[in-house]
């Protein structure tokens, strides 16, 4: 998975309303939240804050499961993290301008192209990325298109 959108958080951590050791998370639990108008939130074992980036970094992020891509025309519209001791669970959440079966079908075809396992089921497309990873994708109708979440478990 590429996590260009997760990097970027970091080096904003620097310049944001912190506040310094975090009593609230002494189990040591890592969360990030971050949706379409820039507003990231986040909760780790030292520090607790939020930061106000331009909702373009969101919305133009640069998301790939084992080279597949948001359908084309895609944005992502929020980004959730938790992590902890045994694994971690992410979360996207993308709009799209297709109707929901067009969006599956897309996802399912660019997965079989690249070798990744990956099966339609219902409203959503369930795989295995190349390393083992077990990732969802939810699609359901939106106002204009579809609306969707990908939620990636890793046990590392």
């Amino acid at each position: 998975m590429n996590r260009s959108i997760l990097l970027v958080l970091v080096p904003l951590l620097g310049a944001c309303d912190m506040k310094a050791k975090n009593p609230e998370n002494a189990d040591g639990n890592v969360t990030i939240a971050a949706d379409d108008s820039g507003h990231i939130a986040f909760n780790l074992p030292i520090v607790q804050g939020q930061v106000k980036v331009p909702g373009s970094i969101m919305r133009n992020g640069n998301f790939d499961i084992d080279g597949v891509k948001l359908m084309p025309g895609s944005s992502v519209t929020g980004v959730s993290v938790f992590a902890r001791d045994q694994g971690a669970q992410t979360t996207i959440a993308f709009a799209a301008p297709a109707p929901p079966n067009d969006v599956r079908s897309y996802f399912a075809d660019q997965f079989k192209k690249q070798g990744v396992e990956a099966a339609l089921s219902g409203d959503s497309v369930t795989g295995k990325t190349k390393d083992g990873t077990p990732f969802t994708i939810q699609v359901t109708p939106a106002a204009s298109g579809s609306k969707g979440t990908i939620v990636i478990q890793s046990k590392d």
